[in-house]
């Protein structure tokens, strides 16, 4: 009886495929993650440009 659930135990896969999915979307999210920090400081210099603009244009017009 034993041997034949530690058998039933070992041959069951359906866990694995609910690891596999968790690694593939670890592996997603840490390359957003290293996306963000890399492309952050140039996102942050487009919006600060954008602002730049923005206010050099319209001062005195308000």
């Amino acid at each position: 009886m034993l041997v034949a659930k530690i058998k039933t135990f070992l041959g069951d896969e359906g866990g694995a495929t609910a690891i596999e999915y968790a690694l593939i979307a670890t592996l997603i999210a840490m390359a957003i993650i290293a996306s963000a920090i890399v492309l952050g400081d140039g996102i942050r210099g487009l919006f600060n440009n954008g602002t730049t603009e923005v206010l050099t244009t319209q001062t005195g017009k308000i």
